[in-house]
């Protein structure tokens, strides 16, 4: 099936549904790490909390590509499990600040990363189903601009509601902040609406071949056929996604790092806040706005993203944004002023844009289209991986390597996001010179 070229009205509304999405994640992101504190958790502790999101993402999204790809029914292929997931979503982002223990927090962050990732993974195979592969490209830019706009709003939203429109105090029977409490109620119904605009304004191609598909997805067997078709499309994974696994993986290493510990950083170290004091909750709240200016910033460069994807492969744009963000994070912790950080994540920002969109963009035109969201799932591996890695090691090198100093955590980030850099060198099997000039 030759697929048309699409306006970028229809792919601002296929992708629209990402900006609900990062708009939950965007609270979470900028806010677990102090709700966890909030509640009593130590320093070395915040990293193994979190490891419900890797864990999440390492079992849920190649299960979810893998069905999305048998799936037709009449909502679609993928849009059904939009849909489940975001419903699961808004119900989780609704009770997580209302968490009263630590062990309620890390339990609920299970549930909502479960949920996120059920209706983030069949959007990524979504815009292959829908997009020839000149706009590929195209279309994870766009996903990257709609990513970066829900970000920039979730990640300042409690800083918004202090300094502009005067809420404050602890939620009712809480010890965490009423301006967590209703910016995680704002992101409840920004997941669910932005989701459903997407379910209702674009339709789904149905299969090539109805009759092939029918027969492929009622093949008997069970669990176990599904595991032994899941373990043997990893073994024969195309050679340029093996290779840009190692660039995901000190990409994201360097990822969770930041969101790990940027925000207590300048909580305790740029604002010499404690928990439950007024500094630490200020520093918390610039934490946010930080990740609002990098996310704001991969909005903005999104535009240019799409300009520059005309004219230069994606892995050379790939890693001068990655080496632009190590720089970031490396000057992040040479600084001390507050606003000098927003201009140490503009870089952050830059390579964030990059990272939202390019790897999908080149490991696209090298998948199969019946196999688009299994493998988009598989890719996450190298995603979830060395996330796993840092929330079991963090906690550890925090303790007895980095003094307790988040800052430190923040570094080592910087250079693993100069290593990915460095790996996209390693890319011989990625080709995407036939989009270049399209």
């Amino acid at each position: 099936m030759t697929k048309p070229t699409l306006s970028l009205a229809k792919i601002w509304n296929m992708n629209f549904g990402f900006f609900g999405i990062q708009f939950g994640w965007g609270l979470q992101m900028a806010n677990m790490s102090a709700i966890y504190q909030y509640l009593g958790a130590k320093e070395e502790e915040i990293a193994w909390l979190w490891i419900a999101a890797p864990l999440t993402g390492l079992i849920v999204q190649p299960v979810v590509g893998y069905f999305s790809d048998r799936t037709w029914t009449r909502l679609g292929r993928r849009r059904p499990y939009f849909l489940s997931g975001a419903l699961l979503a808004t119900a989780a982002l609704l009770a997580m600040p209302n968490a009263g223990a630590v062990w309620m927090a890390a339990g609920l962050l299970w549930i909502l990363d479960a949920s996120i990732n059920i209706t983030m993974e069949p959007f990524r195979a979504f815009v292959g189903d829908m997009l020839p592969p000149p706009q590929r490209k195209t279309g994870f830019a766009m996903q990257s601009l709609l990513i970066g706009l829900g970000a920039v709003l979730s990640s300042a939203l409690p800083w918004a509601l202090t300094n502009l429109f005067g809420v404050a105090g602890a939620g009712e029977g809480s010890v965490i902040p009423r301006t967590v409490h209703m910016a995680f109620t704002i992101g409840s119904a920004v997941f669910a609406l932005a989701v459903l605009y997407t379910i209702l304004t674009t339709r789904e191609y149905p299969p090539e071949d109805m009759e092939r598909f029918r027969a492929q997805s009622s093949a008997p067997g069970g669990a176990r056929r599904v595991a032994g078709e899941i373990l043997h499309g990893i073994r024969s994974m195309p050679a340029a996604m093996r290779q840009l696994a190692l660039v995901q993986f000190f990409t994201w290493f360097a990822l969770f790092c930041m969101w790990i510990y940027f925000v207590p950083a300048v909580a305790t170290h740029v604002f010499g806040g404690e928990p439950g004091t007024p500094a630490y909750q200020q520093g918390t709240e610039w934490g946010g706005v930080c990740f609002s200016v990098y996310n704001g910033t991969a909005f903005l460069f999104s535009f240019l993203l799409l300009a520059l994807v005309r004219r230069f492969p994606a892995k050379l744009i790939h890693r001068a944004c990655l080496a632009a963000g190590g720089a970031g994070l490396v000057c992040a912790v040479i600084v001390a002023n507050p606003w000098a950080l927003l201009v140490c994540m503009v870089l952050v920002g830059i390579a964030w844009a990059s990272i939202l969109s390019m790897p999908y963009a080149m490991l696209a035109n090298v998948i199969a289209a019946e196999q688009m969201g299994f493998y988009m799932g598989v890719f996450n591996f190298f995603i979830v991986l060395p996330q796993i890695l840092a929330s079991a090691g963090l906690g550890l090198l925090m303790k007895y390597a980095m003094g307790g100093n988040p800052m430190n955590a923040v570094l080592l980030g910087g250079v693993s996001l100069g290593a990915a850099s460095w790996c996209t060198f390693l890319l011989k099997s990625v080709d995407d010179s036939r989009a270049v000039g399209e």
